[in-house]
């Protein structure tokens, strides 16, 4: 499988649709996240990825078809050496080890093209893939907070994995 991280394309908007329309992915998302994921939210979100220089939201790409997004968000005021990362990935490649790759990739990214010295993501609880993927990529566990996050009439625990400059 050829993998690549890319900016994001109007043309994406089919491809981004059929994929990212699934309660699997959405329901380990911010309500941020819509579902189900229609044409405007994908319009919508091509040109918020594409808003922003340097660009911090990439598409992740696999044998030319997009599979997914990876992001770094910097934050502001006392946490601006400080960023949150967020991914998702098409159910098809899951299990296949290329979100590791991607959020290795974006981590490589966001230190050369951002002023931050800490980038960081908040996995529910119940998401071991997402842990593991965090870990393999060189996070490490910060901080766990017991029933934090309230999605889909259910609390999840909040858990701090971060990986530093």
């Amino acid at each position: 499988m050829t993998f690549k991280l890319r900016p994001w394309r109007e043309n994406d908007i089919d491809r981004l649709v059929k994929i990212a329309n699934n309660n699997k992915i959405a329901a380990n998302l911010t309500n941020k996240f819509p579902h189900p994921y229609t044409r405007a939210s994908g319009k919508a979100f091509i040109a918020h990825a594409n808003s922003n220089t340097p660009q911090n939201i990439n598409a992740i790409e696999i044998d030319g078809l997009v599979a997914g997004a990876v992001g770094v968000f910097p934050l502001e005021d006392i946490f601006c050496k400080n960023a949150e990362m967020g991914y998702w990935l098409a159910e098809e490649f899951w299990g296949k080890g290329i979100m590791t790759q991607a959020v290795a990739k974006m981590v490589e990214y966001g230190f050369a093209n951002f002023d931050i010295n800490r980038i960081f993501a908040r996995p529910f609880g119940s998401n071991k893939s997402s842990q593991r993927v965090l870990e393999k990529a060189g996070f490490k566990l910060e901080g766990s907070y017991e029933k934090t996050i309230y999605k889909n009439e259910i609390y999840e625990d909040e858990l701090i994995y971060a990986v530093r400059r």
